[in-house]
């Protein structure tokens, strides 16, 4: 049952073949069988979920059920979850219980989700790989020995491990896609702006974007009907109407101009994922894709020019955890400067403080127009890399990560070698765009993706694009032994 589709449970559940509070002890058990060893999950809430799936039953046998009554999901703990934990993956909010919802947890409450617990993430998002949580490392159930990507890597392995049907992720520089590929599922960055960010937690205020991580783009395309759309809670969230996400899945993809950036098939893409990627366009080719040759000149400046911006931006968010309100406090402190310094240097983990350092640096007085100007003005140039692309192609290509999972601790103590990592989806968050990773292969034994960006608002030509996709091949069918 844990390797049946969103799609499949909903049908099942409607057909009556299980219950959704049976389906919810399955979810449960697993957790208790499995997340011991791959620590997916911060929080499991067992008696909140018993309880949801009760009340979607009864919603079902009155005849009220949506396509997701019932479904038990998990969410980052980045979202906040009012009575719930939400830790962010750092001491600093370990004991912090939320008082209010995030739009999206409320928005798939509301559609009759059911939610098993908070999954495990980088400390406020921060990495690449999910060791950097105050609660250990989270393991890819492919190989417990390698990591599963990060920041949103427990969500990844929730739903690659079979401990939930779908998870949420949230994505400043690649976390939703990089983790998916890596973990053998699908995940949508969806536009900056479609999805609000009121109650995820900040880490870089005009990158973070939240979205659906899943077994398929049809299942992405269910969970984003639940979520997307204008919030006036969130000054960011674009007034703009939302696509029925699941009502061009089925469209033929005859005529869709593909790009392909030069500069994503470079040095320092693993070969592996090199032909799995060129032969996930064969496949694309063979149902009517023209493909094209183009360039994305600026590639290489989006690494500098991210580790500037969202640094920068998380100093400031950070700021407000200083002890006094909530959180993390140092105990006895002799006054107000050592309380601010001690709670700081022992609540947050090194690569959060890290980062704030730079961006402290990066907004100082001294540096503000050499450093955070530039970096805004490549963020700019980047943009227009993309619309110039766009002005010759539908959609544009390439791997999701340049190499699959690496082993726990190999790069530890080497964060730019980490930063690297995400060459090539950093860049789509700078400029604002949608992009989904799909599983397209796998490189000794380790599952990889591809990455499919879009224009602005797009979502429903990328999942598209990736039902069509995996109506032709059987990557996403594939789960860990």
């Amino acid at each position: 049952m844990h390797d049946k589709t969103l799609k499949h449970l909903s049908d099942g559940l409607a057909s009556g073949e299980f219950s959704s509070t049976e389906l919810t002890r399955s979810y449960l058990d697993a957790i208790k069988a499995k997340n011991g060893d791959l620590n997916a999950y911060i929080t499991v809430t067992e008696e909140q979920a018993l309880a949801q799936a009760k009340a979607a039953d009864e919603q079902r046998a009155a005849g009220n059920a949506g396509p997701l009554t019932g479904i038990p999901i998990a969410h980052k703990d980045i979202f906040c979850t009012r009575g719930v934990r939400t830790s962010c993956g750092s001491k600093m909010l370990d004991n912090f219980v939320a008082p209010y919802e995030s739009t999206v947890t409320e928005r798939l409450a509301e559609a009759g989700t059911v939610m098993l617990g908070k999954t495990n993430l980088d400390e406020f998002a921060m990495g690449s790989s999910t060791e950097s949580s105050f609660y250990g490392p989270t393991r890819n159930p492919w190989n417990t020995e390698t990591i599963p990507g990060g920041s949103s890597g427990g969500s990844a392995v929730a739903v690659s491990a079979g401990l939930a049907a779908a998870a949420t992720g949230t994505d400043t520089g690649g976390s939703i896609r990089q983790p998916a590929a890596l973990c053998g599922i699908t995940g949508l960055k969806p536009t900056y702006g479609r999805v609000s960010r009121w109650g995820m937690i900040a880490f870089g205020s005009s990158l973070d974007c939240g979205g659906p991580m899943t077994r398929t783009a049809e299942d992405a395309a269910l969970m984003l009907n639940a979520f997307a759309g204008f919030d006036p809670k969130d000054s960011t969230s674009m007034e703009r109407d939302v696509d029925d996400y699941s009502a061009r899945l089925n469209q033929p993809l005859k005529g869709l101009r593909i790009g392909l950036p030069k500069e994503y098939f470079g040095d320092g893409l693993d070969d592996g994922i090199r032909a799995a990627v060129n032969d996930a366009v064969k496949t694309l080719e063979s149902l009517g894709a023209v493909v094209k040759d183009i360039s994305l000149p600026r590639t290489e400046l989006s690494i500098p020019a991210y580790y500037i911006i969202a640094p920068a931006e998380a100093s400031t968010n950070l700021s407000r955890y200083d002890g006094v309100r909530y959180g993390y406090r140092c105990e006895n402190p002799t006054d107000l400067q050592d309380m601010y310094m001690r709670t700081r240097a022992e609540g947050f983990g090194a690569e959060v403080k890290r980062r704030i350092m730079v961006g402290t640096y990066a907004l100082s007085a001294g540096y503000y127009d050499a450093y955070y100007n530039k970096a805004q003005q490549l963020r700019r140039l980047i943009r227009d890399d993309f619309q110039t692309a766009f002005d010759e192609v539908d959609v544009i290509l390439g791997p999701t990560t340049p190499s699959p999972a690496w082993k726990i601790g190999e790069k530890a103590n080497d964060p730019v070698s980490m930063y690297l990592e995400d060459i090539y989806t950093l860049s789509t968050n700078l400029a604002g765009l949608p992009g989904l990773s799909l599983p397209c292969g796998q490189v000794g034994g380790l599952p990889v993706g591809m990455q499919v960006i879009g224009n602005y608002f797009d979502e429903s030509l990328l999942l598209n694009i990736g039902h069509q996709f995996q109506q032709n091949t059987d990557w996403h069918t594939k789960t860990p032994n």
